[in-house]
């Protein structure tokens, strides 16, 4: 029963899913899956959380929509949440992470040009992925996604990840911006280094250039920090974030400092951005993970993750090239097989992860999985492995 009438913009996996609670998800045959999908970093607080569902059946009773020429509760208080937890600005909220990246493209080119009317480039990774609208497409640098829908929006260069002399040529009166990811999530779960973003750091200080850190999925405590950013000690002077801010309702925001807080009326806007159905999600999520020990659990869960995929490479060696990551956000990296098929036959097993680029599986659970669903989400990773004729060393 597949429908027809929706566009082919995905490869699904066979199956019509129904419903989920907690880290388990059900499909309408009744077959169950572990999810470490999560909605691809989305469902933080993993499915039908109790505190999530009442906030939301509260405030659709109250009011879901109204408009951004009035102020509302729930956009006031959950401003103030993430501006006091984060980096200390002014916050501006859409509804996904695309269109959090485009504000902040937006932003770095207005505060460009309060400079320079020619200060307007912005440079962004090779493999970076910041999203799929034409303005974050062409801060996307990887050509598989950009070839078809060209040409692009004007002004973005790329340099090496992890890679401070490949900016260096690049820099100029015309740069008004640096877009990374903190930890590069599509491109396979790649961590930046903290030397690197110390020196993007000072570059960007150097030459009055605005430094912005996409964390749309590396943050809300998916590293075991609230924000990626956390882990390194660098602090951006844009904060953009989206997926598991309202544990499965669309909304994200953007955080800029007194620096990078250049918009005025009319500059920019957004029809449902910020509604009070989104924020108050979004201040459930933010209240249960700022909950005392809430992400010193995640980082214990992510750590026995980790081990337990290393432990995975030591018996796989021909099959696994590499464990890489933080907290709750783990790549494991084949070696010749593919991701998708990987994936597919996790699938068909009762797992659910998510490929990254041609050959790396993303582990993103629910941030309250737990130790034991860990445990049966690895049993299930090594049968695979067998089947895919691993062998044990």
């Amino acid at each position: 029963m597949i429908d027809s009438c929706l566009m082919n913009t995905y490869n699904r996996f066979p199956s019509i899913l129904d419903h989920g609670k907690g880290s388990l998800v059900w499909d309408i045959e009744g077959k169950v899956y572990l999810d470490f999908a999560a909605g691809i970093a989305v469902n933080v607080l993993g499915h039908s959380h109790p505190k999530l569902v009442s906030s939301l059946k509260k405030q659709a009773e109250r009011m879901i929509h109204c408009s951004n020429l009035y102020w509302t509760e729930p956009q006031m208080k959950l401003a103030r949440i993430l501006s006091e937890n984060t980096i200390g600005g002014k916050v501006f909220f859409v509804n996904s992470g695309t269109e959090a990246n485009e504000t902040a493209i937006k932003l770095a080119r207005k505060f460009g040009r309060k400079i320079s009317p020619n200060k307007f480039k912005i440079l962004s990774a090779v493999n970076s992925f910041h999203g799929r609208t034409l303005g974050s497409l062409s801060a996307t640098a990887q050509p598989k996604y950009q070839e078809a829908f060209t040409p692009l929006v004007d002004g973005f260069e790329y340099f090496q990840f992890n890679d401070v002399d490949s900016i260096k040529p690049k820099i100029s009166e015309q740069v008004c911006a640096i877009m990374i990811e903190p930890i590069q999530g599509e491109s396979g779960i790649i961590p930046a280094t903290k030397e690197f973003l110390i020196e993007v750091r000072k570059l960007c200080d150097e030459h009055n250039i605005l430094l912005i850190f996409d964390e749309v999925q590396c943050g809300m405590g998916r590293t075991g920090k609230l924000f990626a950013y956390q882990n390194y000690g660098v602090i951006p002077d844009v904060l953009t974030i989206a997926k598991g801010l309202g544990g499965g309702v669309p909304i994200g925001a953007v955080i800029a400092n007194e620096k990078a807080d250049v918009f005025e009326p009319s500059d920019h806007g957004s029809t449902f951005g910020g509604n009070p159905l989104a924020c108050s999600a979004g201040i459930t999520v933010m209240e249960e993970i700022l909950k005392e020990g809430f992400l010193q659990r995640v980082q214990k869960l992510g750590d026995l993750l980790k081990n337990e995929l290393e432990k995975m490479k030591r018996k796989f060696p021909t099959v696994i090239k590499e464990i890489r990551g933080i907290g709750l956000m783990i790549g494991m990296e084949l070696n010749q097989l593919s991701a998708k098929e990987f994936a597919a036959t996790c699938f068909e097993e009762g797992l659910l992860v998510v490929p990254a680029g041609n050959n790396t599986i993303r582990f993103l659970p629910p941030l309250t999985i737990k130790q034991k669903q860990i445990k049966e989400a690895m049993k299930i990773v090594q049968k695979v492995l067998e089947k895919f004729g691993g062998t044990k060393s």
